[in-house]
């Protein structure tokens, strides 16, 4: 098993330095993602790419999604069998880096899903809302197995994962990270849930776009829930055989 880091980048270059910098004194090789960035921000990434970054360049901006993609596939080409998704604005604390790499270990066949534990930072309106997302998560796998589909700290296994991708679409935007993983959980690949402490910087940048990417999540919702219908046979006798 080989471990890298994946991380996509649209216009973070104040925090991206320090990240990649955490990442390989903790023994990781990164692929950055520019997905269109600004002159300054890939300036910075052209500065940082070198001997274990990888630097992976959008000409223009295509999403999250298809940022971590690319980032998937470059990990493979590297020769890599594992890849830890995180964000490039910092909020993640990598001191859950140990426990996630030795699930990693324990579980080389499993997705292991971070789930945030928030500190007095977090807007109270993002909160309450993700509540939102997991009820329809907890809906369309009939089941707990994924305790938070949407925080962007996880560690793919990218063989199972880049098969998925092949033979499905999935949101190329802020719509991948819960899809990615509902889709993934269909596939019967097991999902391992362990907590990361989230801070969100006081001056940090989110790209979520109000109206544009939350049209985009209510349309994967439903996509999903029309996919768990035609799965709801399986996805009840696998919860029948899981009560045994």
């Amino acid at each position: 098993m080989t471990l890298c880091a994946v991380i996509p980048v649209y216009n973070h270059p104040r925090v991206i330095g320090a990240l990649v910098a955490q990442l390989r004194a903790a023994g990781l090789p990164c692929v950055l993602v520019d997905d269109g960035s600004d002159a300054v921000c890939a300036a910075v990434l052209d500065a940082l790419a070198g001997p274990g970054v990888a630097l992976v360049r959008h000409t223009a901006n295509l999403g999250k999604g298809a940022a971590v993609v690319s980032g998937f596939r470059q990990a493979a080409a590297l020769g890599h069998s594992h890849a830890l998704q995180l964000d490039a604005d910092g909020q993640h604390d990598l001191a859950a880096l140990p426990v996630f790499i030795e699930a990693m270990r324990a579980r080389p066949d499993a997705v292991i899903a971070g789930y945030p534990v928030y500190d007095h930072t977090v807007p109270r309106i993002r909160f309450y809302c993700r509540y939102l997302t997991h009820i329809w998560v907890w809906i369309n796998t009939l089941s707990l197995r994924i305790r938070d589909s949407m925080c962007g700290f996880r560690l793919y296994p990218l063989a199972p994962t880049l098969a998925l991708l092949a033979r499905t679409t999935v949101g190329r935007r802020m719509d991948f990270d819960t899809e990615i993983l509902v889709r993934l959980d269909w596939a019967e690949v097991p999902i391992v849930n362990l907590p990361v402490r989230v801070h969100y910087p006081e001056h940090g940048i989110s790209h979520f776009r109000m109206l544009q990417d939350n049209v985009l999540i209510s349309a994967m919702h439903l996509r999903l829930c029309l996919g768990m219908l035609l799965r709801a046979p399986r996805l009840a006798w696998r919860l029948l055989r899981g009560s045994r």
